[in-house]
Protein backbone atom coordinates (compact mmCIF):
# COMPACT_ATOMS: atom_id res chain seq x y z
CA UNK A 1 0.00 0.00 0.00
CA UNK A 2 1.25 3.45 -0.88
CA UNK A 3 0.06 6.67 0.66
CA UNK A 4 0.65 10.09 -0.80
CA UNK A 5 0.09 13.32 1.05
CA UNK A 6 -1.87 13.85 4.19
CA UNK A 7 -0.27 11.28 6.49
CA UNK A 8 -2.32 10.91 9.68
CA UNK A 9 -1.66 13.55 12.28
CA UNK A 10 -0.63 12.65 15.80
CA UNK A 11 -3.72 11.29 17.50
CA UNK A 12 -5.24 13.07 20.43
CA UNK A 13 -8.00 12.40 22.94
CA UNK A 14 -10.61 14.83 21.76
CA UNK A 15 -13.94 15.21 20.07
CA UNK A 16 -15.24 12.42 17.85
CA UNK A 17 -15.23 12.71 14.07
CA UNK A 18 -18.04 13.88 11.79
CA UNK A 19 -17.55 11.58 8.78
CA UNK A 20 -19.13 11.60 5.32
CA UNK A 21 -18.51 8.79 2.78
CA UNK A 22 -18.96 9.69 -0.90
CA UNK A 23 -18.41 7.86 -4.15
CA UNK A 24 -19.40 4.96 -6.35
CA UNK A 25 -19.90 1.21 -6.02
CA UNK A 26 -16.38 0.65 -4.72
CA UNK A 27 -17.30 2.85 -1.76
CA UNK A 28 -20.92 1.73 -1.32
CA UNK A 29 -19.98 -1.94 -1.11
CA UNK A 30 -21.49 -3.37 -4.28
CA UNK A 31 -20.13 -6.89 -4.57
CA UNK A 32 -20.57 -7.80 -0.91
CA UNK A 33 -24.12 -9.06 -1.40
CA UNK A 34 -25.55 -7.67 1.83
CA UNK A 35 -27.15 -4.22 1.55
CA UNK A 36 -29.21 -1.89 3.66
CA UNK A 37 -32.81 -2.30 2.41
CA UNK A 38 -33.40 1.43 2.35
CA UNK A 39 -30.37 2.04 0.10
CA UNK A 40 -32.13 0.65 -2.98
CA UNK A 41 -30.03 0.68 -6.12
CA UNK A 42 -27.20 2.46 -4.32
CA UNK A 43 -26.37 -0.89 -2.67
CA UNK A 44 -24.83 0.47 0.51
CA UNK A 45 -23.48 -2.43 2.54
CA UNK A 46 -22.75 -2.69 6.26
CA UNK A 47 -19.62 -4.55 5.15
CA UNK A 48 -18.27 -1.66 3.06
CA UNK A 49 -15.11 0.04 4.30
CA UNK A 50 -16.81 3.35 5.23
CA UNK A 51 -19.29 1.67 7.55
CA UNK A 52 -16.67 -0.69 8.98
CA UNK A 53 -14.44 2.30 9.77
CA UNK A 54 -17.30 4.28 11.31
CA UNK A 55 -18.21 1.32 13.53
CA UNK A 56 -14.63 0.91 14.76
CA UNK A 57 -13.89 4.56 15.56
CA UNK A 58 -15.25 7.40 17.67
CA UNK A 59 -17.72 8.96 15.25
CA UNK A 60 -20.25 11.61 16.25
CA UNK A 61 -22.02 11.46 12.89
CA UNK A 62 -21.74 9.25 9.82
CA UNK A 63 -23.35 10.05 6.48
CA UNK A 64 -23.12 7.21 3.97
CA UNK A 65 -23.88 8.87 0.62
CA UNK A 66 -21.89 6.64 -1.76
CA UNK A 67 -24.02 5.06 -4.47
CA UNK A 68 -23.46 2.26 -6.94
CA UNK A 69 -23.07 3.52 -10.49
CA UNK A 70 -22.16 7.07 -9.48
CA UNK A 71 -20.07 9.28 -11.72
CA UNK A 72 -18.51 12.60 -10.74
CA UNK A 73 -21.64 14.51 -11.80
CA UNK A 74 -23.71 12.35 -9.44
CA UNK A 75 -21.43 13.21 -6.54
CA UNK A 76 -21.88 16.90 -7.33
CA UNK A 77 -25.65 16.67 -7.76
CA UNK A 78 -26.66 14.15 -5.11
CA UNK A 79 -24.00 13.42 -2.50
CA UNK A 80 -22.75 16.71 -1.04
CA UNK A 81 -25.76 17.47 1.15
CA UNK A 82 -24.18 15.97 4.25
CA UNK A 83 -21.09 18.20 4.06
CA UNK A 84 -20.68 21.36 6.12
CA UNK A 85 -18.13 23.33 8.10
CA UNK A 86 -18.33 20.78 10.94
CA UNK A 87 -17.39 17.83 8.73
CA UNK A 88 -14.03 16.43 9.87
CA UNK A 89 -13.47 13.57 7.43
CA UNK A 90 -14.56 12.79 3.88
CA UNK A 91 -13.77 9.59 1.96
CA UNK A 92 -14.25 9.27 -1.78
CA UNK A 93 -13.86 6.66 -4.53
CA UNK A 94 -14.87 8.01 -7.94
CA UNK A 95 -13.84 8.12 -11.60
CA UNK A 96 -14.14 4.54 -12.80
CA UNK A 97 -17.69 4.94 -14.07
CA UNK A 98 -16.85 8.23 -15.78
CA UNK A 99 -14.28 6.30 -17.81
CA UNK A 100 -16.83 3.60 -18.67
CA UNK A 101 -14.75 0.90 -17.04
CA UNK A 102 -17.71 -1.49 -16.65
CA UNK A 103 -18.33 -1.40 -20.40
CA UNK A 104 -14.63 -1.87 -21.09
CA UNK A 105 -14.50 -4.96 -18.87
CA UNK A 106 -17.62 -6.38 -20.53
CA UNK A 107 -16.13 -5.84 -24.00
CA UNK A 108 -12.86 -7.47 -23.04
CA UNK A 109 -14.62 -10.43 -21.42
CA UNK A 110 -17.06 -11.14 -24.23
CA UNK A 111 -15.43 -9.93 -27.45
CA UNK A 112 -12.14 -10.19 -29.33
CA UNK A 113 -8.73 -8.90 -28.33
CA UNK A 114 -9.05 -6.22 -31.02
CA UNK A 115 -12.38 -5.04 -29.63
CA UNK A 116 -10.89 -5.05 -26.14
CA UNK A 117 -7.95 -2.94 -27.29
CA UNK A 118 -10.28 -0.41 -28.92
CA UNK A 119 -12.38 -0.12 -25.76
CA UNK A 120 -9.28 0.26 -23.63
CA UNK A 121 -7.90 2.93 -25.93
CA UNK A 122 -11.12 4.96 -25.67
CA UNK A 123 -11.10 4.71 -21.90
CA UNK A 124 -7.44 5.67 -21.71
CA UNK A 125 -8.04 8.74 -23.87
CA UNK A 126 -10.92 9.82 -21.65
CA UNK A 127 -8.87 9.28 -18.48
CA UNK A 128 -6.02 11.40 -19.83
CA UNK A 129 -8.02 14.21 -21.44
CA UNK A 130 -11.44 14.60 -19.80
CA UNK A 131 -11.34 12.95 -16.38
CA UNK A 132 -8.82 15.37 -14.80
CA UNK A 133 -11.23 18.33 -15.09
CA UNK A 134 -14.12 16.26 -13.74
CA UNK A 135 -12.02 15.22 -10.75
CA UNK A 136 -10.83 18.78 -10.16
CA UNK A 137 -14.41 20.05 -10.16
CA UNK A 138 -15.50 17.33 -7.76
CA UNK A 139 -12.64 17.87 -5.34
CA UNK A 140 -13.18 21.63 -5.46
CA UNK A 141 -16.86 21.29 -4.62
CA UNK A 142 -16.08 19.01 -1.69
CA UNK A 143 -13.56 21.49 -0.35
CA UNK A 144 -16.03 24.36 -0.67
CA UNK A 145 -18.77 22.44 1.12
CA UNK A 146 -16.54 21.01 3.86
CA UNK A 147 -13.67 23.51 4.25
CA UNK A 148 -12.37 22.04 7.51
CA UNK A 149 -12.41 18.37 6.54
CA UNK A 150 -9.57 16.03 5.76
CA UNK A 151 -10.44 14.48 2.39
CA UNK A 152 -9.15 10.96 1.67
CA UNK A 153 -9.49 9.69 -1.90
CA UNK A 154 -9.14 5.94 -2.36
CA UNK A 155 -8.07 4.50 -5.69
CA UNK A 156 -9.01 1.31 -7.49
CA UNK A 157 -7.15 -2.01 -7.51
CA UNK A 158 -5.88 -3.82 -10.57
CA UNK A 159 -8.65 -6.29 -11.32
CA UNK A 160 -6.68 -9.29 -12.53
CA UNK A 161 -3.84 -11.52 -11.51
CA UNK A 162 -1.57 -12.59 -14.35
CA UNK A 163 -0.40 -16.09 -15.13
CA UNK A 164 -2.32 -19.31 -14.66
CA UNK A 165 -5.67 -20.24 -16.12
CA UNK A 166 -8.38 -17.63 -16.45
CA UNK A 167 -11.55 -17.12 -18.46
CA UNK A 168 -9.92 -14.06 -20.06
CA UNK A 169 -6.55 -14.08 -21.83
CA UNK A 170 -3.42 -12.71 -20.24
CA UNK A 171 -3.18 -10.14 -23.03
CA UNK A 172 -6.59 -8.74 -22.14
CA UNK A 173 -5.86 -8.90 -18.42
CA UNK A 174 -2.68 -6.93 -18.94
CA UNK A 175 -4.49 -4.24 -20.93
CA UNK A 176 -7.17 -3.86 -18.26
CA UNK A 177 -4.59 -3.68 -15.48
CA UNK A 178 -2.68 -1.01 -17.38
CA UNK A 179 -5.86 1.06 -17.65
CA UNK A 180 -6.35 0.65 -13.90
CA UNK A 181 -2.79 1.91 -13.43
CA UNK A 182 -3.48 4.94 -15.62
CA UNK A 183 -6.66 5.71 -13.68
CA UNK A 184 -4.72 5.49 -10.41
CA UNK A 185 -1.90 7.71 -11.65
CA UNK A 186 -4.22 10.39 -13.03
CA UNK A 187 -6.35 10.37 -9.90
CA UNK A 188 -3.30 10.60 -7.64
CA UNK A 189 -2.04 13.62 -9.56
CA UNK A 190 -5.36 15.48 -9.27
CA UNK A 191 -5.67 14.59 -5.57
CA UNK A 192 -2.19 16.00 -5.02
CA UNK A 193 -3.12 19.20 -6.85
CA UNK A 194 -6.17 19.56 -4.59
CA UNK A 195 -4.06 19.10 -1.47
CA UNK A 196 -5.92 15.99 -0.35
CA UNK A 197 -4.77 12.50 0.68
CA UNK A 198 -4.58 9.70 -1.89
CA UNK A 199 -4.64 6.03 -0.89
CA UNK A 200 -3.28 3.69 -3.55
CA UNK A 201 -4.72 0.19 -3.00
CA UNK A 202 -3.01 -1.62 -5.88
CA UNK A 203 -0.36 -3.19 -3.66
CA UNK A 204 -2.93 -3.91 -0.95
CA UNK A 205 -4.93 -6.08 -3.37
CA UNK A 206 -1.86 -7.63 -5.02
CA UNK A 207 -2.20 -11.40 -5.30
CA UNK A 208 -5.93 -11.24 -4.57
CA UNK A 209 -7.34 -10.12 -7.92
CA UNK A 210 -9.69 -11.98 -10.22
CA UNK A 211 -8.24 -15.38 -11.20
CA UNK A 212 -6.19 -15.66 -8.01
CA UNK A 213 -6.63 -18.64 -5.68
CA UNK A 214 -8.43 -16.55 -3.03
CA UNK A 215 -9.72 -13.41 -4.74
CA UNK A 216 -10.83 -10.29 -2.89
CA UNK A 217 -12.50 -9.11 -6.11
CA UNK A 218 -15.43 -10.90 -7.71
CA UNK A 219 -14.99 -12.33 -11.18
CA UNK A 220 -18.05 -13.12 -13.29
CA UNK A 221 -20.67 -13.24 -10.57
CA UNK A 222 -24.40 -13.37 -10.07
CA UNK A 223 -26.15 -10.95 -9.79
CA UNK A 224 -24.07 -9.73 -12.70
CA UNK A 225 -23.82 -6.19 -11.33
CA UNK A 226 -21.67 -7.49 -8.48
CA UNK A 227 -19.03 -8.77 -10.89
CA UNK A 228 -15.61 -7.11 -10.80
CA UNK A 229 -16.19 -5.45 -7.43
CA UNK A 230 -14.41 -6.09 -4.13
CA UNK A 231 -16.13 -8.72 -2.00
CA UNK A 232 -16.47 -8.62 1.78
CA UNK A 233 -12.87 -9.79 2.24
CA UNK A 234 -11.67 -7.03 -0.10
CA UNK A 235 -13.30 -4.37 2.03
CA UNK A 236 -12.25 -5.89 5.36
CA UNK A 237 -8.70 -6.88 4.45
CA UNK A 238 -7.72 -4.26 1.86
CA UNK A 239 -9.82 -1.11 1.73
CA UNK A 240 -10.44 -0.84 5.48
CA UNK A 241 -6.78 -1.02 6.63
CA UNK A 242 -5.72 1.23 3.75
CA UNK A 243 -8.28 3.86 4.72
CA UNK A 244 -7.55 3.46 8.43
CA UNK A 245 -3.89 4.25 7.84
CA UNK A 246 -4.82 7.60 6.28
CA UNK A 247 -7.86 8.67 8.27
CA UNK A 248 -7.69 10.74 11.47
CA UNK A 249 -9.51 9.30 14.46
CA UNK A 250 -10.34 12.56 16.20
CA UNK A 251 -11.35 16.04 15.15
CA UNK A 252 -8.24 17.34 16.94
CA UNK A 253 -6.12 15.23 14.60
CA UNK A 254 -7.85 16.84 11.64
CA UNK A 255 -7.03 20.29 12.97
CA UNK A 256 -3.43 19.31 13.61
CA UNK A 257 -3.11 17.94 10.06
CA UNK A 258 -4.47 21.19 8.68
Amino acid sequence: MALTLGAPAALADSDPVDYVALGDSYASGTGIGNYHPDSGGCQRSPGAYPELWAAANDVSSFTFAACSGAVTDDVLANQLGGLNADTDLVSLSIGGNDAGFVEVISTCTLLTTEACQSAVNRANTFIETELPTKLDNTYGAIGAAAPNAQVVVLGYPRLYELGGNCVISETKRTMLNETADLLSDVTAARVSAAGYSYVDVRDTFAGRGVCSASPWINGIYWPIGESFHPNAAGHTNAYLPAFSAAAPTSSTAVLAAG
